[in-house]
């Protein structure tokens, strides 16, 4: 009875000695052709299924996946080259200028503060010579204002003298005359409106007076004449006006 149990089975025999022979075809096949080479152990989601193989070792085991990976990496390649030719443009660019366009740039900044200043005093000396111009008008005007009434008294003792002050009267008149030469020098000049229309830009009238065969606003007698300074009224001669 001991023997009975101890004897294998023949069927299972037979599927073990089978499957020995698949084996052993199958080393025998691997050897024929060459060596491959060891694959590098890829790490697997331990989540994934054993029996699975990862998108990465099908993408390493697939020979055209790895023929398009070839050219890609080229071209990055390519990209990272030209990449690295544009960095000696960019630094060019960031260079400082050179001494010499240095120097330009500031003797033309230099250039343009001088003429700016020149132009400051030229507008300067202008504007100076002319307040000193006026300076000078005011205070001629002022010292002629002072010796008009003297001038007017002159003119009236000139007026009234007789002929038995004819002495006199000619030592008044070369006063007089020598008065008006240095006020024609200073640019000084008397004007006389009789007859002429009035104007109360140049004259002041004192009164009106009706005159026969005369027009209106027609000046009819002067009481003081009129002076002016290169061309602007010192004084408005003094008239009479026919109503």
């Amino acid at each position: 009875m001991a023997e009975r149990r101890n004897k294998p089975d023949e069927s299972v025999v037979r599927e073990q000695l089978r499957q020995e022979q698949r084996l052993v075809s199958g080393d025998d096949a691997r050897d024929d052709q060459s060596p491959a080479a060891p694959e590098d152990p890829v790490q697997t989601d331990p989540t994934e299924p054993a029996g699975e193989p990862s998108a990465e070792a099908e993408d390493r085991q697939d020979p055209e996946n790895e023929a398009e990976r070839i050219p890609e990496e080229e071209e990055a390649g390519d990209g990272g080259q030209e990449a690295a030719d544009g960095e000696p443009e960019a630094e060019a660019d960031g260079e400082p200028e050179d001494e010499l366009t240095a120097a330009r740039r500031e003797r033309d900044e230099y250039l343009a503060a001088a003429q700016r200043t020149q132009a400051d005093f030229e507008n300067y000396r202008k504007r100076a010579a002319k307040e000193s111009a006026s300076a000078g008008d005011r205070a001629r005007s002022n010292l002629v204002r002072e010796l008009l009434p003297a001038i007017d008294n002159l003119e009236r003792a000139l007026s009234s003298a007789d002929d038995r002050e004819q002495g006199l009267a000619d030592g008044v008149q070369l006063v007089y005359s020598e008065l008006l030469a240095v006020l024609q020098r200073s640019g000084v000049e008397a004007f006389d409106p009789a007859g002429e229309p009035f104007d109360p830009e140049f004259h002041e009238a004192l009164s009106t007076r009706p005159e026969e065969g005369a027009q209106p606003g027609v000046v009819l007698d002067v009481i003081e004449k009129g002076y002016r300074l290169n061309g602007s009224v010192l004084r408005p001669a003094r008239v009479v006006v026919s109503g």
